[in-house]
């Protein structure tokens, strides 16, 4: 089984939570499944920035980035974040490499706006370095982070960085670890089960905005890329990645078919 899983990066700013995600994922691919994990950051990113007096703007839910943005990216996502989650997981006993898109073409981007800067969106994915090292052992970790056809550096949505990855590699299985129990319909209710149809009316009537709308088109561009299931669950519970990969019912499973819960 082919798993991938992102990682917000709220559920890496402390230690605490790092290590048992790590721990977790760990256990899981040492259960013979094929893990890849795509990791944010753009908490740590803002406080780095801040620090340096250089204010986040956002088109969107996208980081309009700057040149000190893009420097930022390199220092801190690809950098500290990317190490400390490396750190995490060799420490629960897994071969992890720490990656970004760059890295062999893993996924190359074209420029989204002139507005927004070095933002890019994923056009094309390289998953021959991912095979070589999932069938040796080993677990590769990535950061949100694409080059283009001519040398540049792109900041990518986390979750559209995910998706790229996972239908090039042909993930069974797409998990989004965020900071809340799953989606939610009109009334607050956490739904069980979505599908494509149920995915748009969301969107349409207004009760997905924002970040959920994106991570929502982004699990329906998965699902028709090929990958067979998206998961959007609580990453701050104990246990989840065991409970996910023994298809318990926790967060919102999305499926190209089926009936909204």
């Amino acid at each position: 089984m082919k798993v991938l899983i992102k990682l917000g990066g709220t559920l890496l700013d402390s230690a605490e939570s790092r290590h048992r995600l790590a721990s977790e994922i760990a256990e899981l691919a040492a259960t013979g499944a094929q893990v890849v994990v795509v990791h944010g950051g753009g908490k740590q990113m803002t406080r780095f920035l801040a620090e340096r007096g250089v204010e986040s703007r956002f088109v969107n839910g996208l980081r309009v980035s700057t040149p000190e943005v893009i420097d930022a990216l390199l220092h801190v996502l690809a950098g500290k974040v990317n190490h400390e989650l490396v750190a995490s997981f060799v420490a629960a006993g897994s071969q992890a490499v720490g990656l970004s898109g760059l890295d062999a073409s893993l996924a190359v981007a074209e420029k989204v706006s002139d507005e927004l800067g070095a933002v890019g969106r994923p056009v094309r994915t390289n998953p021959h370095l991912l095979n070589v090292l999932v069938s040796n052992g080993f677990l590769p970790v990535i950061a949100c982070i694409a080059g283009g056809s001519h040398g540049e550096i792109f900041n990518v949505n986390a979750d559209q960085m995910a998706v790229g990855i996972a239908a090039g590699f042909k993930a069974d299985r797409l998990f989004f670890l965020t900071d809340v129990d799953g989606v939610r319909d009109q009334t607050g209710s956490t739904l069980a089960s979505l599908d494509l149809g149920g995915i748009q009316q969301l969107i349409t009537s207004g009760v997905a905005t924002g970040g959920m709308q994106a991570k929502l088109e982004s699990a329906a561009a998965a699902l028709k890329g090929g990958v067979g299931e998206v998961i959007v669950a609580p990453g701050q519970r104990p246990g989840i990645v065991t409970e996910l990969a023994r298809s318990a019912n926790i967060g919102t499973r999305i499926i190209l078919g089926g009936s909204p819960s």
